[in-house]
């Protein structure tokens, strides 16, 4: 099944590139969040189903959280050393305040903030909880066949919207020409790091490599990561993938005013593909309006990257 991502990815990417109307787009949006709802119900369902993970939610869940930090720690290093080096944020700020560039040329940051507090963001949790319940206590083991079939269709859904959103993103590539193609080195080293911290992070805590560099190379994109990783590999995976990207994003924005003590680059670089959406609001904040178009475009970007990477590292590890 290798071969799903990018015939999904694909598809979508070719649907986006016909320019949408605003109609489509947004029975899309409705279509993938309803496919978001169902994949967390089915995600929880085989966490409810198996006694195994019912008995290790706590020391998954530990594992979990030293997982997502050391991923944001080696992600802000690698910025950290491209700042110092071949890519100064400040100067890029400069040429975008001298530009009048800004993320607010792309999208309006106002609306970005509800959308981030919209009730998707209290129905996920819940769906997750609900269908534990479902799982442990109502479905019975003859139907539980049916949560395979539930998540290879929750993929195909968020493969190809993420295509679309790629087709439909032309404004994005088009700041990258005017910044330079060196911005998409920040996307790199925001990987790199991750890609360190998760062999780092399965040695030190004893755990499948492929469970812990798959899982930290998820960068926040725990809705494809938590999937694909179950399944290809099993719903504990498929749970450290879920969990180790929803706590990613959580763990940044609790240090937020830290990391940008660090550097300019640091609250970008914790926030990896949520910069696209969830986390590109309070990482602008930290940031300024000028870096909050570099923090978009590497969310972009890494949102893209992410279902191409994950297929391709589970055949190296």
């Amino acid at each position: 099944m290798i071969w799903l991502p990018f015939a999904c990815l694909a598809a979508g990417l070719i649907l986006g590139l016909q320019r949408l109307s605003k109609k489509i787009v947004r029975i899309v949006d409705t279509v993938t969040v309803i496919s978001l709802i169902g994949l967390m119900l089915t995600i929880g369902a085989n966490i409810g189903t198996n006694e195994t993970m019912m008995a290790n939610l706590g020391r998954i869940g530990l594992n979990c959280a030293i997982i997502a930090t050391m991923a944001i720690a080696f992600s802000v290093a690698g910025v950290f050393i491209l700042e110092k080096t071949v890519l100064p944020l400040e100067q890029v700020s400069k040429k975008l305040l001298i530009e009048k560039l800004n993320v607010n040329d792309e999208m309006d940051l106002a609306a970005a903030e509800q959308k981030k507090t919209s009730p998707l963001i209290y129905l996920m949790p819940i769906s997750i909880v609900a269908g534990v319940i479902i799982g442990s206590l109502i479905m019975p083991p003859r139907l539980e066949y049916i949560l395979g079939y539930a998540l290879i269709v929750s993929l195909v859904i968020l493969y190809v919207s993420v295509g679309i959103s790629l087709g439909s993103n032309h404004t994005v590539f088009k700041y990258i020409r005017v910044l330079g193609w060196r911005i998409i080195l920040i996307s790199l080293a925001i990987f790199i790091g991750s890609l360190i911290a998760g062999i780092l992070s399965g040695l030190l805590l004893h755990l499948p490599l492929s469970l812990s560099v798959l899982s930290c190379s998820g960068m926040s994109y725990y809705s494809i990561t938590g999937a694909f990783m179950t399944q290809t590999y099993g719903i504990e995976a498929g749970t450290y993938g879920f969990m180790v990207n929803v706590m990613r994003e959580f763990i940044t924005i609790l240090l937020l005013p830290l990391l940008i003590r660090i550097s300019k680059g640091s609250p970008i670089a914790g926030g990896a593909a949520g910069d696209m959406d969830t986390m590109l609001v309070p990482v602008t904040k930290f940031v300024g309006p000028e870096l909050g178009l570099v923090t978009l475009i590497t969310g972009t970007i890494l949102t893209f990257a992410v279902p191409i990477l994950l297929p391709l590292l589970s055949g190296l590890f």
